[in-house]
């Protein structure tokens, strides 16, 4: 990787780094039914199929199907900030946060879209590595 996400350890199993160095979420597909997951699967948690799951990239883009502001969290987590659930196109739904956005009702629409980047978390591991996280970002940002 010779990257800005170089050294960069992923926040969650299915944030993965591929071969050139960029990140991406990893999701699964059911080969029988077509339902899309974020994360690798064997089994589809919608019609049980246990044969067909295949290992997919999902979309970076999409529409804020849900939100939260949150105005009270763990310390050292600044609120307020935006919980946002996400459709993603092509399949699938994801959660996280939203950044780049005023956390007011009044200035969220849903169907907004939206696109996911990838920053560091702010966080760092035992050995002082940083934390990659996805964050979702209004599609104009």
């Amino acid at each position: 990787m010779s990257n800005s996400y170089e050294g960069m350890v992923p926040s969650v199993p299915y944030l993965k780094i591929d071969s050139t160095g960029e990140p991406y979420i990893a999701g699964s597909q059911c080969g029988k039914c077509g339902q899309i997951f974020f994360g690798e699967r064997t089994i589809c948690a919608r019609c049980a199929d246990r044969t067909s799951m295949q290992a997919m990239r999902l979309g970076e883009t999409g529409k804020l199907y849900a939100y939260t502001v949150i105005h009270r969290s763990f310390p050292g987590v600044k609120t307020p900030f935006v919980a946002a659930t996400v459709e993603l196109d092509g399949g699938g739904v994801l959660k996280g946060t939203l950044l780049e956005v005023e956390p007011d009702p009044a200035k969220l629409a849903f169907d907004m879209p939206v696109r996911t980047v990838f920053r560091d978390s702010g966080q760092k591991d035992q050995d002082g590595r940083p934390y990659l996280n996805y964050y979702f970002v209004p599609a104009g940002a």
